[in-house]
């Protein structure tokens, strides 16, 4: 049985056909004053002033979801959410958004449906507008978004421009999502927080433009994994990376999933990926409020590398998909 709602069965993808869906999920959409023309033509219109951001992300049942886990009106959030933080690490406001779709023809509506109004409830938090996409049929569902935003007159932020004498600085939640995970692989449901971190990732939006407006002078969105995304700016900035264990604190339902799993609550907040929170650095005096020091960036011994409290960390950094 394919994708339903509830365990509801009814009108599947076959019976709706693909305008019929098409209809349906751009039903109501806001309108934005810069989308000069919306979905229902060959291509969307928006207005433009000055240089686009563009990123892309590929969503796959199976891989980064499982319907059995996820709601579908959560796995329209994420969607959304996952994108747009990349977004925010370029500094950039999100503006407008396309969307590639593809399903079983027995996929049921009603997760469609749901998954559609999770696509427009993140879209209205964020304030970034759905401007059309694509439909086809496929043996799973598999979701590509591509969304683009502007910068707003600030240069780019990029991975490359950390300093020796920087500061690293992180905003947003980090190992939630990776407890979630851990405990819906062993077939229970809670904590409950941090399942929804899993289903749904807790983007700090708005955090990325205002570290660019302080002066980041690089900054990554954790999706692998801190110390696998920190190894990433550290590689395109040439610079060496030192994390401090004492930076964080490990919230009770991450100590609750290690205890219950045998394994270290300090490694989910290190290496699980999925909650893209936002890491940046900065010279110490340009740190924004509500952004928490972890580290510091020096000059490399040899090559570029990421240490904790001056160490190399020995275990699995992050999240790999062809490992």
């Amino acid at each position: 049985m394919f994708p339903s709602s509830g365990g509801q069965v009814g009108p599947t993808l076959a019976d709706v056909g693909e305008f019929g869906l098409i209809d349906m999920i751009i039903a109501d959409l806001p309108d934005r004053p810069d989308v000069l023309i919306g979905p229902g033509d060959d291509g969307a219109v928006i207005a433009v002033d000055g240089p686009v951001v563009c990123s892309v992300d590929l969503l796959v049942e199976d891989v980064h979801f499982k319907t059995a886990w996820s709601p579908a009106e959560s796995v329209g959030r994420k969607a959304v959410a996952v994108n747009v933080a990349d977004i925010e690490a370029m500094g950039a406001t999100a503006t407008g958004l396309v969307i590639g779709f593809a399903a079983p023809p027995a996929t049921q509506q009603t997760w469609v449906l749901d998954f559609a109004r999770g696509l427009r409830a993140e879209c209205h938090t964020t304030g970034v507008a759905l401007l059309g996409g694509d439909i086809t049929r496929a043996d799973k569902i598999a979701i590509s978004v591509t969304v683009m935003g502007s910068l707003g007159g600030h240069a780019p932020v990029t991975r490359s421009g950390a300093r020796p004498g920087d500061v690293v600085a992180l905003r947003g939640r980090l190992g939630w999502a990776a407890a979630g995970l851990a405990v819906l692989g062993r077939g229970f449901r809670s904590p409950r927080a941090a399942v929804q971190a899993y289903q749904v990732p807790e983007v700090p939006y708005g955090a990325g433009r205002i570290a660019a407006s302080a002066g980041a002078t690089s900054m990554i969105d954790i999706s692998d994994g801190l110390l696998a995304d920190l190894g990433h700016l550290a590689d395109r900035s040439r610079v060496s990376i030192d994390v401090r264990r004492d930076a964080f604190d490990v919230p009770e339902p991450l100590q609750a999933v290690a205890a219950a799993t045998g394994s270290d609550p300090l490694k989910l907040i290190l290496t699980g990926g999925e909650d893209h929170a936002l890491a940046a650095t900065f010279a110490a005096s340009d740190v924004p409020e509500d952004w928490t020091v972890v580290g510091s960036v020096t000059e490399p011994v040899d090559e570029p590398a990421v240490t904790i409290d001056g160490q190399p960390w020995d275990d699995d950094s992050g999240w790999d998909h062809y490992r």
